[in-house]
């Protein structure tokens, strides 16, 4: 009777080991569609819209930092009619942004991956965060311990870039959602 009592608690602890591990991840989180003006994807419901100050930003999500954490992670969505630069010119200078331990540009990830009809750059990097200067708008704060995802989508008239900085922690518990996401793109323009 003991050793079954035993594998039933040891059943137990793993299913419940499992569904926070679901929570974490948002698996089965519901989703919303957003409309960036000529590109959509799904994003978890969690994710909340908040106002944009730009006519450049199509859309922000801010997503609320796991516990430890200090601040929110944001995604914003920009939009440029003719592109912004070669996906190369914007590594380099999201790279810029960052510094590892040392004081040195960190390494940056890039891939290309498939969206629901596109395909797009999947970015990441990792470190002290010092975000560039944007005109017009207040200057961000320098954050220790950042991470970037970016998602880049080059079509022929409009070149988007989905932007997400957060604490490391946060992000890193997200990549799973921000993955689904990119999935999730479409174009949707002429």
């Amino acid at each position: 009777m003991s050793n079954m009592s035993n594998v039933r608690r040891r059943w137990i602890r793993a299913l419940a080991g499992a569904a926070a591990l679901a929570l974490v991840l948002g698996a089965d989180e519901p989703t919303k569609t957003v409309d960036a003006g000529g590109l959509s994807f799904k994003a978890p419901e969690s994710w909340k819209s908040v106002p944009t100050n730009s006519p450049m930003r199509r859309a922000q999500l801010k997503v609320e930092p796991v516990p430890g954490d200090e601040y929110p992670a944001l995604l914003v969505v920009y939009a440029f009619p003719g592109g912004a630069g070669s996906v190369e010119a914007n590594l380099k200078r999201w790279q810029g942004q960052f510094k590892d331990a040392d004081g040195n540009p960190p390494k940056i990830e890039s891939k290309t991956v498939k969206g629901k009809n596109v395909e797009v750059t999947r970015v990441e990097t990792a470190g002290h965060y010092k975000p560039g200067a944007i005109p017009g708008m207040a200057p961000e704060p320098e954050r220790e311990n950042a991470r970037m995802l970016v998602a880049i989508v080059s079509t022929a008239r409009v070149g988007y870039f989905l932007k997400m900085v957060g604490p490391d922690k946060t992000m890193t518990s997200l990549k799973p959602s921000f993955d689904a996401l990119i999935s999730s793109l479409e174009v949707k323009e002429e």
